[in-house]
């Protein structure tokens, strides 16, 4: 059970006492005020607002078309809300590859212009330089290991990563380079959850899953995902808690019954 429901804050700090004691930490994407402010409410640790808006939000079919601009918003719409729970922005592809002063302009106004309180970059070495300046400016980074949604083109699928070993021993020593670079957690995407845990127990600190198995530090989900809200997308890590498509069809359809029959609104229902 969480001990930390008190705590009027959450910060990258406090998610390390966490891992330090054993303690899981609750993680769930949010891009708008009123789901955010639902989250946070609910005593979610940390708030992701992920690129995957490019998906759920705005029905790209990738992560990629998602631009710096439109995550700044979802940002701050997320920031607004927020009271306790610690706010992570995912760097757009195209903002940071390649150019670590591009990444760090990207950074300072994400920071910025949304108030948020970190910042999530996909890989491992081949993205050092720009962790470094990132963190050179004093904004906390968390990385990302496995696959890695915005290198979809490259690997031309979306299934597990590391199966094999030469990956494997790569990935484990990206964690580990992640760790040594600063970055204050790594989420670890769809990875076999032997190789999670033995990343899991390979650094110090956090690690947060998603299709990685249990033995992670914590574990994270799209919330359009657990409520149900997006309906085709089945993969064998998700657990669906709420079926909200059909019961808002079933709302809307019920308003347009009652709004075509004249009975919305009623005496009650008027001035």
């Amino acid at each position: 059970m969480s001990v930390n429901k008190d705590i009027k804050r959450m910060t990258t700090h406090v998610i390390q006492e966490m891992k330090e004691r054993d303690e899981k930490i609750t993680m769930l994407t949010a891009y708008d005020f009123s789901m955010a402010r639902i989250l946070d409410a609910a005593n979610i640790d940390v708030l992701l607002v992920g690129d995957s808006a490019s998906n759920v939000m705005a029905g790209h079919e990738t992560t990629l078309p998602i631009t710096l601009d439109q995550m700044i918003y979802h940002a701050s719409s997320v920031v607004r809300a927020v009271k306790r729970a610690l706010v992570v922005v995912d760097l757009p592809f195209g903002s940071y590859q390649g150019n670590s002063r591009i990444a760090l302009e990207s950074t300072i106004r994400i920071m910025k212009e949304s108030g948020a309180h970190a910042v999530k970059l996909e890989g491992g070495a081949e993205i050092q330089e720009s962790i470094k300046r990132i963190l050179s400016a004093g904004v906390p980074v968390m990385g990302h290991l496995g696959l890695t949604p915005q290198s979809i083109y490259k690997f031309g699928t979306y299934t597990v990563r590391a199966k094999e070993e030469a990956e494997a021993n790569k990935l484990i020593e990206d964690a580990k380079l992640l760790q040594e670079l600063g970055c204050f957690a790594i989420v670890l995407e769809k990875i076999p959850a032997k190789l999670a845990k033995r990343v899991t127990e390979s650094i110090d600190i956090p690690t947060i899953g998603i299709g990685a198995g249990p033995d992670v530090s914590g574990q994270v989900l799209v919330s359009h995902d657990l409520l149900g809200i997006t309906k085709d997308f089945k993969p064998r890590f998700l657990r669906r808690y709420l079926n909200l498509f059909d019961e808002i069809k079933r709302a809307a359809e019920q308003y347009g019954d009652d709004v075509r029959s004249g009975n919305f609104p009623n005496e009650k229902e008027q001035y």
